[in-house]
């Protein structure tokens, strides 16, 4: 788990980040997890925009795609997911 300090920093590093994924009617499926997963490890921070005619609810598809991925929810803000996931190859983000 993240601490508050971590979670801080990481919302502070992804508060200029754009979507690069969105979850649509159809909500999450195996290849979405699988493509939010490659981009975890390339990236690890990222923002997933949940759109207004997905069935399910935010919290849920965070639940989903953190299961999938195992990554960190950083945070839930409007339809917007914050991820984290700790690179294996690429590090980039030195936690506090």
């Amino acid at each position: 788990m993240l601490t508050g300090k971590q979670k801080r920093f990481l919302r502070a590093e992804a508060h200029h980040l754009k979507p690069i994924f969105q979850v649509g009617k159809i909500g999450v499926n195996d290849n979405m997890i699988e493509q939010i997963g490659e981009a975890l490890e390339k990236r690890e921070l990222l923002k997933v925009s949940v759109l207004q005619n997905c069935m399910e609810d935010k919290d849920t598809v965070a639940e989903q795609i953190a299961d999938g991925t195992d990554a960190h929810i950083v945070q839930i803000i409007g339809n917007q997911i914050v991820l984290y996931k700790e690179s294996k190859e690429n590090k980039q983000l030195r936690l506090p």
